[in-house]
């Protein structure tokens, strides 16, 4: 996921649906758990990075097949989707989880902590599950087993998505080549080509919340995510004669400046809202020369669809103008990551009933707001009603603030957490056909 920062919460939602009150559903989650356990055990300690995750690709497939789930390669590289068909009559419905991990040193001291090192362009780096995608693995494999064992039960199609680089790839520049990867190279390669879903669940474990605790919301749950690089050229000339050449520094800095207006004065923030920030720039090499180049480079992120189409529209605009203002010359370059992501509202409600059986009335809570980080699983809902929910990881005996973020080489998930993952992909399954035709009769296109 890309970024992270603490979530506003207030009372529980509880929408108006059918639910199951079958005890197997939590019963068996809690038979899988020590499985569970030692397979996020053994995913966290050999990490692989993204579009390199061939030895988490070969776990996955191997479990599915034990379980007598059919397998399906040849998606974003390493993709794993398995088909599960119920003996009842019912919609097709996905379940996904991302495998990769980050270029991260891990500082965590656990027994099963990871040594790993791999190449991230072009470099050695370590490499660290610091944002528990070895959890959501474990999850999701340890609920295609309960549902595998149950299917006499399922009324309909499970389809489980395993997705690979949805923090960005180690082999291939991001910035120009973002959509052969993740959940967009998932799609163009077919994954729902065979048994198209008409609904998707996902979840993130999120540290500084606590363990056994949901979080959702209707609508924006996480920003949108757009980059840019600039690069400003003007003509190099000593320093102390400024007026003998053209100033890229001098430019920059009313660039940046800038591009704060976009929000500030550009974006109706009735509907939403917006984050320009500039994160790298560069130029020059010694005090007393201006250089002829300065670059830079930074990160949008909105929770509307129109503020973002707005700023992506306006943003070369702008830069180019205030180049030419100062008589440089501007190259922009921009690279979507992904739209916002946003929870379907019907089937937001209708599920919500499902989500307090599996945790209780006190341990489901609505958000007040969405988070500002920003994840691929967005491209799905472009497609189908989509749903991603938030799991707490951090023990409720600790203080939420003082834990490790995500992304953080201290990041530690609570493994106590892991049934509830589990069992809320199976209840997701087992109570989504009863609801299935409310929200696909509501269901519009999103666009964009």
């Amino acid at each position: 996921m890309k970024g992270i920062q603490t979530l506003f919460l207030t009372l529980p939602l509880i929408g108006m649906s059918q639910v199951s009150s079958a005890d197997w559903i939590k019963d068996s989650a809690t038979q899988v758990e020590a499985q569970t356990i030692q397979l996020r055990h053994q995913i966290h300690q050999y990490p692989e990075l993204g579009n390199m995750e061939f030895k988490t690709s070969k776990l996955v497939q191997k479990e599915l097949k034990s379980y007598g789930i059919e397998v399906k390669t040849g998606f974003a590289k390493t993709g794993v989707i398995g088909i599960l068909k119920g003996a009842l009559p019912g919609p097709v419905m996905a379940l996904r989880a991302d495998m990769d991990a980050l270029p991260v040193q891990e500082k965590t001291g656990l027994s099963f902590a990871s040594k790993e090192k791999a190449l991230y362009q072009g470099k050695q780096e370590p490499v660290m599950h610091a944002c528990g995608h070895d959890t959501h693995t474990a999850m999701l494999l340890s609920a295609a087993k309960v549902l595998a064992e149950n299917k006499e039960k399922i009324a309909g199609t499970v389809v489980f998505v395993f997705q690979p680089a949805e923090e960005g790839a180690a082999d291939i520049d991001n910035f120009t080549q973002g959509d052969q990867i993740g959940s967009r190279k998932m799609i163009a390669d077919g994954a729902f080509k065979q048994h198209k879903p008409e609904v998707i669940f996902g979840m993130h474990v999120i540290s500084g919340m606590p363990t056994g605790n949901l979080f959702y919301k209707s609508g924006a749950i996480l920003n949108s995510a757009d980059e840019f690089r600039i690069k400003l050229t003007g003509q190099q000339v000593h320093a102390s004669m400024p007026w003998a050449g053209t100033d890229p520094i001098v430019a920059s800095a009313q660039v940046i400046n800038n591009l704060q207006t976009l929000i500030s004065r550009h974006s109706n923030l009735t509907k939403g809202m917006g984050v320009v920030s500039v994160g790298k720039i560069a130029g020059g090499t010694v005090s007393n020369v201006i250089p002829e180049e300065v670059s830079m480079a930074g990160t949008i992120r909105t929770n509307h669809e129109d503020i973002r189409q707005n700023i992506l529209k306006k943003l070369p605009e702008m830069v180019k103008s205030t180049a030419l203002a100062n008589n440089v010359t501007a190259n922009v370059e921009i690279s979507s990551y992904a739209p916002v992501t946003s929870n379907n509202k019907t089937l937001t409600e209708l599920i919500a009933p499902a989500l307090e059986t599996v945790v209780g009335k006190s341990q489901l809570h609505l958000m007040d707001n969405n988070a500002s980080p920003s994840e691929d699983f967005a491209y799905y809902g472009t497609l189908m009603p989509s749903l991603f929910v938030f799991l707490g990881a951090t023990p409720d005996n600790q203080d939420m603030a003082k834990a490790a973020p995500n992304h953080s080489s201290e990041f530690i998930v609570d493994d106590a957490t892991l049934k509830t993952g589990v069992e809320t992909h199976v209840r997701f399954v087992m109570n989504y056909p009863a609801i299935a035709q409310q929200v696909q009769s509501a269901w519009k296109v999103p666009q964009h």
